[in-house]
């Protein structure tokens, strides 16, 4: 049976791929950052080991338990789990900066790096990241999460380069527009990190961003469900030949079109609206 650890389980596109994949005949791995998370899908048939991006020792923890279940193998890992942080950059709390490294960067790189050498030794593997659309051009207020999937993508087109002497495919998933349980976590993370109120831009706060988080409730007509996600993680790890890259959306489509066709104050343009 083929296995893969899915990371960012309890909600969203980890959920969804959690079950499309075990549908399929996987042995799938479900991790959560929460013991209750974890408990939850326990209940409803899944080896779900707790992983926490920001607590390295979760990271390893929860590996050993993997492998010690496979017998020291692993076929793919899908590294899923992140946040944002919502705010103008220069409201942005060093600290605040480190926090969100530590989950959606920095502990990515622990757990690959840890696969990296079972996948060797097995003589295969996939490691699949979930990046963004804002990996690829940037947006206003989103500046925290912006640089992590950039530097995500930076760090995996390295890593894809640096392992195509083996059998270890190097994949990245750029979706635009997900529904999901995001923009509410977002809301805690900015309550937490983000004077706005004492900003020089806090008009912009609440005529802008505000808005967008606290009152904007119905889905996009571009934002697609979890399910468009997981149709191309299916393709990135079930395929001989999997991409480098798989876009998600429209946007990202638009998005990947503009970044190469237009010079960068003209993107700059577009993209503050």
């Amino acid at each position: 049976m083929r296995s893969i650890l899915i990371t960012g389980c309890s909600s969203g596109i980890g959920y969804a791929a959690a079950h499309t994949l075990k549908a399929r005949g996987w042995r799938v791995f479900a991790s959560c950052r929460k013991a209750e998370d974890c408990t939850r899908l326990q209940a409803e048939g899944f080896d779900a080991p707790r992983i926490d991006y920001a607590d390295e020792a979760t990271i390893h923890a929860g590996l050993a338990e993997v492998l010690e279940a496979t017998g020291g193998t692993l076929d793919a890992v899908f590294n899923n789990g992140a946040f944002a942080i919502p705010g103008a950059v220069e409201d942005m709390p060093t600290d605040a900066l480190r926090a969100i490294f530590e989950a959606n960067f920095f502990g990515w790189h622990t757990l690959t790096r840890a696969l990296i050498p079972v996948m060797r030794a097995q003589g295969h593997g996939r490691i699949v990241q979930c990046s963004s659309v804002l990996g690829l051009i940037a947006m206003r207020w989103r500046g925290a999460y912006n640089a992590t999937k950039f530097a995500l993508e930076g760090l995996t087109d390295t890593l894809r380069m640096e392992m195509a002497d083996t059998d270890i495919h190097i994949v990245l998933i750029e979706p635009g527009p997900i529904t999901s349980e995001f923009r509410n976590n977002s809301i805690l993370q900015f309550e937490r990190w983000i004077d706005w109120k004492s900003s020089v831009r806090a008009s912009q706060y609440d005529a802008e961003l505000r808005p967008r988080l606290y009152d904007s409730v119905k889905k996009t007509k571009l934002e697609l469900g979890p399910d468009a996600v997981v149709a191309k993680l299916v393709h990135a790890i079930e395929n001989p030949r999997p991409r480098a890259r798989y876009y998600v959306t429209l946007p990202t489509y638009f998005s990947g079109l503009m970044r190469r066709l237009l010079p960068t104050r003209a993107l700059d343009r577009v993209m503050r609206g």
